[in-house]
């Protein structure tokens, strides 16, 4: 398929995706919004990690376009925040670990694209925030209960109502992103990450990742539970024999994902 403002990449078992709008500061629209979508429900089974980041030197994603949102009214603004919403709950729920590489400004929908990610790494130029509130709105692609989730609502209750934004080492310092690393090396640090990531087994990351999603939503013991079931379901599957054989015989493994 034929993109006009992302960038769809294989290298490998690992796909890059680039929200390339550069002169926008990569800003969501709804066309955005929709490539996204269609890329994300695009990946097959053979890539097994994706890393999103933004095109040029400024931008992760500077925010949802405004140039479109100033004049909707009610019933295209819920339109265009299920839009958001369905896309990033799509990303959220793929089956495989994805990378927000934050090179630059990652301002309200960009900040709520990096939090849809399971892992966030920033560059030392980075900046986050959601400022929506300065525009009279309020972030609606999910922002408030991710950020919620992952920084703690006092510290979410901060950053909305204020409508700031954080540099990359004080996005560290909240748990908003794990760590911070020069622009030069972003991309590289993640593609590093995601290599570490296939050489383990495909189908207990798969299983890893939604534990961890569906548990943290549920009480200790119901979360202990999901986990205990997701354990039992990869034995017998062939990475599971072939890891401990490996293990066993002092070899790396061979994956294959069944």
């Amino acid at each position: 398929m034929t993109y006009e403002n992302i960038r769809l990449e294989h290298e490998g078992a690992i796909a890059l995706l680039t929200i390339d709008r550069p002169k926008a500061l990569n800003a969501l629209n709804s066309k955005t919004l929709q490539e996204l979508e269609a890329a994300v429900q695009s990946l097959g089974a053979d890539t097994r990690a994706l890393i999103i980041t933004g095109g040029g030197e400024k931008a992760f994603v500077a925010g949802a376009d405004i140039s479109e949102m100033a004049s909707l009214p009610a019933s295209a603004a819920r339109e265009f925040a299920a839009l958001g919403h369905r896309v990033f709950a799509l990303l959220e729920a793929l089956p495989i670990p994805t990378i927000a590489a934050v090179n630059g400004f990652a301002l309200g929908g960009g900040c709520e694209l990096a939090l849809a990610c399971d892992l966030i790494y920033a560059s030392e130029k980075a900046q986050l925030g959601l400022p929506e509130v300065s525009l009279g709105v309020i972030p609606g692609f999910g922002g408030t209960q991710r950020l919620t989730r992952l920084v703690g609502r006092s510290r979410a209750k901060e950053l909305v109502f204020t409508g700031g934004r954080v540099d990359a080492a004080t996005a560290k310092a909240i748990g908003l992103v794990l760590d911070v690393v020069p622009a030069a090396d972003l991309l590289t640090h993640c593609r590093l990450v995601a290599g570490k990531i296939l050489k383990n087994g495909p189908l207990a990351v798969s299983q890893a990742k939604r534990v961890i999603e569906f548990g943290a939503d549920q009480d200790l013991r119901a979360a202990n539970e999901l986990e205990r079931q997701g354990f039992a379901a990869l034995f017998g599957s062939d990475d599971q024999r072939e890891g401990m054989k490996a293990f066993l015989e002092k070899r790396p493994a061979a994956f294959t994902g069944k």
